[in-house]
């Protein structure tokens, strides 16, 4: 089953939050409805999926996930700017169920 490490920004990219999910959609859905009301995505209004890698398996997510909460901050604009040069939310479009 394939698992994902995504990175959701708020509105003005200030603020940066590193997650892992198995069900991508269902989650980022999630995060922009504020359903867990103290989380960190929801205290900061990170609402904007900016970055997403698919892995394998959930073991291969949780150790990218570990390794990515540990970059500096830099590293992962670097990351996103890559894929993503203007920031735009990735998920803009789904259609959620």
């Amino acid at each position: 089953m394939p698992a994902y490490i995504y990175f959701m920004a708020s509105k003005n990219n200030f603020t940066l939050y590193v997650g892992l999910a198995t069900n991508l959609e269902e989650r980022i859905w999630q995060h922009k409805n504020h359903i867990d009301t103290n989380s960190f995505a929801t205290k900061y209004n990170c609402t904007k999926l900016v970055y997403f890698e698919e892995h394998s398996c959930i073991a291969e997510a949780i150790q990218r996930e570990k390794q990515l909460k540990n970059w500096k901050r830099e590293w992962k604009n670097t990351l996103v700017e890559k894929d993503n040069p203007n920031w735009i939310d990735l998920s803009e479009n789904w259609q959620y169920h």
